[in-house]
C-alpha cells in the first residue's frame, strides 16, 4: 500500500473566529454559542439577506434543550433586521435545506451541532438553492461582526410564523424520492433516531412505505441526543436488530444528515459501504453519475473496489460542503464521507440520512441484494480512528506532535500505511486515522500518535 502524506489541514475553526467545517459550532454559553454572539450573527446575516433583496428566513432545530434558547435569539435578531422568520420547530437539517428551496425562502438556518453531545450547539446555513453558504458569504459575515448592533424602524420589523405544511412537505419529498418504486412491506426494520430530529419523521416515512418499524433512540428529552445511540454509536442498534431478528437497522445522527446501516447479522455498514452500494447500482443501471467523491478519511478499500468497477474516484477535504464543492467542480452526482454524510445530487442538495437510506434499499430491491451482500463484497482495509481531546488553541501544536512518532517509523512502515492527522472543525479534538493491511500495526501506530498528542496537551 502506498503511503499518503500526513494531512496538513488545520481546519477553518483554528484560523477563523466563527466558521468551522460545517457552519458555526461550540459549547453553549461559550464563544461563539453565546446569546450575545448569536444575536449579532442573526442581525448581520439578516442585513446581508436584506441587502441582496431577500425578506424570508426559515429556522429549524434538532432536539437539544438549548435549541429553545437559540431559536428565540436568532428569531429576534432576524426580525430586528427586518426579515420575516418561518419557524419550523424540530425537523431534520436536510429538511431545512429542502424547504428553503421549495418554499422560496432566502436563507435556511439549522440550529444543531449534528453528532455532538447535547451541551454543544451550532448554526448551519443554507442559501436559497438549499446549498451550504460559499466561503465568500461566510467571510462577509465574519467581517461584519466587527460592526455594532442595529434595529430597523418599527414599521420595517419582520414577523414570525409557523408554516403548517412544512413537516408533511418534507415527509412527502422523502417518499417521492423513491418515485413509488420502493416496496418495504416484506421488511422488518429497526430505526435508531439518536433521540434527535428524525425521531418522528423517519418512522412515518418507512412505515408509509410498508415496513414493519421498530424504533430506539426516539424519546428525546433535550439532553440525550446522540448519547450512546445513533450513527456514532451503533451498539444498541446492532443488539436490537439481532434480538428482534429484524432484516436490517438504520441509524441517523442528531440532526438527520448522517446515516449508517446494520445488516441482519448485526454487521455495520458505514458511509463507504453506502457509497459502494449506490455507485454499483447506478453503474449496473447505466446511470450517468460521473464518479464518486470521497474524502481523505475514505477507506482505500472503497477506492480499490470502485476502480475494479471502472468508476472514477476522487478525494476532497473532510466535510460535506467540501465533498459537494468537489462534486460540482467535477460534474459528479454522488459523494460522501465514511461517517455517513451521503450526498445524492440526483435526489437532493445536501446530505440527507433518510433519503440516502431509501436509495440503498431501492438499490437492494432492484438488484435483489441484501445488506450482507454489500458487507461481503466490499473488502475494507483495517482502519483505526482515534479522537484525542485538545483545546482549540493547541490543535495545530497537537498535529505537529505527531511528526515525532512518524519520524520513528521506517520507510517500509510508512509505505504500508495511510496516516491522516487533522484537527476537527466541529469538536475540540484532533482526529488520527491510520489505515494499513495489518490490524496490529494499525492499532500500534494510532495509539502512539494519540499518546504523543495527549502528552503534549
Amino acid at each position: 500500500m502506498t503511503s499518503t502524506p500526513r494531512s496538513t489541514d488545520h481546519s477553518d475553526s483554528v484560523h477563523r473566529k466563527l466558521f468551522g467545517t460545517d457552519g458555526i459550532r461550540g459549547q453553549v454559553g461559550q464563544f461563539p454559542i453565546t446569546p450575545e454572539t448569536c444575536l449579532k450573527i442573526a442581525q448581520i446575516t439578516g442585513r446581508i439577506v436584506k441587502e441582496r433583496g431577500g425578506k424570508e428566513v426559515l429556522i429549524g432545530k434538532d432536539t437539544r434543550i438549548s435549541g429553545y434558547l437559540l431559536e428565540s435569539i436568532l428569531q429576534g435578531g432576524f426580525i430586528a433586521s427586518g426579515i420575516n422568520v418561518g419557524l419550523l420547530g424540530v425537523i431534520p437539517t436536510p429538511a431545512i435545506a429542502y424547504l428553503t428551496r421549495t418554499m422560496g425562502a432566502d436563507l435556511g438556518i439549522a440550529i444543531s451541532a449534528s453528532h455532538n453531545p447535547y451541551h454543544d450547539n451550532g448554526i448551519k446555513f443554507f442559501d436559497q438553492d438549499g446549498l451550504k453558504l460559499p466561503d465568500s458569504t461566510e467571510a462577509q459575515i465574519e467581517l461584519m461582526m466587527r460592526s455594532g448592533l442595529s434595529t430597523v424602524q418599527g414599521s420595517e420589523l419582520g414577523k414570525a410564523s409557523r408554516p403548517g405544511s412544512a413537516r408533511n412537505d418534507y415527509v412527502n419529498f422523502c417518499i417521492d424520492s423513491v418515485r413509488g418504486e420502493l416496496d418495504l412491506r416484506d421488511l422488518h426494520i429497526v430505526l435508531d433516531c439518536a433521540h434527535g430530529a428524525t425521531y418522528s419523521i423517519a418512522p412515518q416515512v418507512f412505515a408509509t412505505l410498508g415496513a414493519k418499524v421498530e424504533t430506539i433512540g426516539s424519546d428525546p428529552n433535550g439532553i440525550n441526543i446522540n448519547h450512546r445511540c445513533g450513527s456514532t454509536d451503533c451498539n444498541s442498534l446492532q443488539r436490537e436488530v439481532t434480538r428482534l431478528r429484524a432484516d436490517l437497522g438504520i441509524a441517523f445522527d442528531g440532526d438527520g444528515d448522517r446515516v449508517v446501516m446494520v445488516d441482519k447479522k448485526g454487521e455495520l455498514l458505514d458511509g463507504d459501504h453506502i457509497l459502494y452500494c449506490l455507485a454499483r447500482a447506478q453503474r449496473l443501471s447505466h446511470g450517468d453519475f460521473g464518479g464518486v467523491v470521497g474524502t481523505v478519511m475514505t477507506n482505500r478499500g472503497l477506492e480499490t473496489a470502485l476502480n475494479e468497477l471502472d468508476i472514477p474516484f476522487c478525494r476532497s477535504d473532510v466535510g460535506d460542503r467540501n465533498v459537494q464543492n468537489k462534486m460540482t467542480e467535477l460534474g459528479w452526482s454522488l459523494g460522501g464521507e465514511n461517517s455517513g454524510h451521503i450526498v445524492c445530487h440526483q435526489e437532493t442538495t445536501t446530505g440527507d440520512g433518510i433519503v440516502s437510506a431509501l436509495q440503498v434499499l431501492l438499490a437492494c430491491q432492484e438488484n435483489r441484494w441484501n445488506l450482507s451482500d454489500i458487507v461481503r463484497e466490499l473488502r475494507l482495509f483495517p482502519q483505526k480512528l482515534v479522537n484525542v481531546g485538545v483545546k482549540d488553541s493547541l490543535k495545530s501544536a497537537a498535529c505537529s506532535a505527531v511528526d515525532g512518532v512518524l519520524s520513528r517509523l521506517t520507510p517500509a512502515e510508512l509505505d504500508r500505511h495511510r496516516i491522516v492527522v487533522r484537527p476537527s472543525g466541529t469538536e475540540s479534538v484532533v482526529r488520527v486515522l491510520v489505515e494499513g493491511q495489518d490490524p496490529e500495526s494499525v492499532d500500534r501506530i494510532a495509539e502512539s500518535c494519540a499518546q504523543a498528542i495527549t502528552s503534549m496537551s
